[in-house]
Formats: C-alpha cells, sequence, structure tokens
C-alpha cells in the first residue's frame, strides 16, 4: 500500500516538495497538506486538488508527516502533532526539513520511541533538482529511511548519513547554491568589466555553469579530470585557473565551508540547549 503523506508547511518548500511528489505518480488521495493562512491554503488546494487542512486531521491517517516550516513554528507544530491519537494500523515517522534543528528535539517532544528522520536538502529543491541528506533517529528504521529516500527522490537526490556530519552537509550543499550564485555574479561582473553588456554576460555565465553541472553528474569523469580536460597547456583556461589559485580560491573555498560548518553547529547545541530547558528558539543568529 503507498504510503500516506502529510505535509506541514505550504510555503516554497512545501509546495515543492508537494508538487515534485504529484508528478512522480503520487495520488492526489494520499497527500494532504497544512497551511494556516488561509489564502495560501486555498491557492494549493485549487492548484493541487489536495486535501488542505490541520495538523490532526492530516496526520491521523499517514505514514510519513513532512514539517517544512521555519524553526521558530517548529514547537508550536510538534505540540499538536503530539496530540494526535496513533491509528495502530499506522506507523507514522516523522520528517523535519528545517534546517540547524538534531532529531533529538523533535524525539523528545513526541511520543516516547517516535521514529524521526533529519533532512538537510537545498534550494534547487524548487526546481527538483535537490541534493538531499538524511540521517535517522534513534528509533527509525531501514525501512522507514528507505520511503523517506524514496519520497525525496521524487526532487532530487538523496543520500544517508549519520547525523554526525550534517554539519558538514550544511556547509557543503546545503549553502552550496549560494556559492555557485556567487560565482556566477562574479564572472556577468567580470564580463562587463570586459565589455560585453549585463545582459550577455549573464546569458554567457548561467549557460556555462549549466553546461558544466551537466558534465559533472553526467561524464562519469571526476571533477579534477574535467577540469584538466579544459586546461590546455600555456592556454587562456590555465592562464585562469593560475590568477585563481593565486587569488586564494581553493584555500578560501576550506575558510568558507569550515565557518558554515562551525555555524551551523552553534545553531544545533543552541536548540538542544533551549529544547532541554524549555526555551523555544527561531533558530537563527
Amino acid at each position: 500500500m503507498a504510503e500516506r503523506v502529510a505535509i506541514i508547511g505550504g510555503g516554497k518548500i512545501g509546495e515543492a516538495l508537494l508538487a515534485g511528489l504529484l508528478a512522480s505518480g503520487k495520488p492526489t488521495r494520499d497527500v494532504a497538506v497544512v497551511e494556516r493562512d488561509a489564502d495560501r491554503a486555498a491557492e494549493l488546494a485549487a492548484e493541487y486538488k489536495v486535501l488542505v487542512t490541520d495538523i490532526a486531521t492530516a496526520a491521523e491517517n499517514a505514514q510519513i508527516v513532512v514539517i517544512a516550516v521555519k524553526p521558530d513554528a517548529v514547537d508550536s507544530v510538534l505540540a499538536e502533532l503530539g496530540k494526535v491519537d496513533d491509528n495502530n494500523d499506522v506507523e507514522r515517522v516523522t520528517v523535519t526539513l528545517v534546517a540547524g534543528l538534531p532529531a533529538a528535539k523533535y524525539e523528545n517532544a513526541l511520543p516516547a520511541g517516535s521514529p524521526v528522520v533529519r533532512v538537510m536538502s537545498n534550494m534547487p529543491l524548487l526546481v527538483n533538482e535537490a541534493m538531499s541528506a538524511l540521517s535517522a533517529g534513534r528509533y527509525a528504521t531501514e525501512e522507514q529511511v528507505a520511503a523517506v529516500s524514496n519520497l525525496l527522490g521524487s526532487v532530487g537526490q538523496v543520500m544517508v548519513v549519520p547525523e554526525s556530519l550534517m554539519d558538514a552537509v550544511t556547509a557543503i550543499s546545503g549553502s552550496g547554491p549560494a556559492y555557485v550564485f556567487l560565482l556566477a555574479e562574479s564572472m556577468i561582473d567580470a564580463g562587463v568589466a570586459l565589455g560585453l553588456t549585463r545582459a550577455q554576460a549573464a546569458v554567457l555565465a548561467r549557460q556555462t555553469i549549466r553546461g558544466a553541472g551537466a558534465m559533472l553528474t553526467e561524464s562519469g569523469m571526476t571533477s579534477t579530470d574535467l577540469r584538466a580536460a579544459v586546461t590546455s597547456p600555456g592556454g587562456t583556461t590555465a592562464a585562469a585557473i593560475t590568477e585563481l589559485e593565486r587569488g586564494g580560491l581553493r584555500s578560501a573555498m576550506y575558510s568558507a565551508t569550515a565557518a558554515a560548518a562551525a555555524k551551523s553547529a552553534k545553531l544545533s547545541r543552541r536548540s538542544e540547549v533551549e529544547s532541554s530547558t524549555g526555551n523555544g528558539g527561531d533558530g537563527r543568529d
């Protein structure tokens, strides 16, 4: 029997997951959405023809409950989920897409033994090209992790990692799209400095990054091999790579990802402290 899925949060992330599930063939009858804003709820119901309801109704018969809300709304969501009567025929796993909050926070707030899967996804989820890393909480089974992997596979690629690596995942793929956007921004500005119009430079940069990404995923070659293939000895690319290395691109990336991982760890520790003391935080610093 297909899993019933409840998505709590009808914002961009929740809608992207909803659209991906339906596009992959998930029947509308097996998906429910929770969205408290009345106008937004009506919009989602009209667009996707799914049930948009309250937490208790959505979660009651769902095997997978996805929390896709802002960090400051998590405590209230967990309080309501904790009151949902368990259906003995349904084994429910809670999936969190909320950044910076450890699985233990959910396990401590939900009934004892509740299975939780923590997910770090990234912005390309909005175009069905997400990189999602999953880690199982203490009570999640292999079958439940596999079901969540299949669910998120509808909006991109999935990797299962220990929760101890989630800060590293955040630094590389969670924050990673911003690094690529910054690279594109820099390429466009450089193109303008070389005499191109901004529109011309933008097209050149966007398509170059898109093509390079496709080669990385489809060629079967490593990034090192691909870079070497483009870099003819003594050529224009070699001159450019020399300047990028001289400018410290590689060391800057090490420092940037270390800073992102450290920040992620700090937010997770703060969340754990606030959870243990009963003080809700918003996950931001």
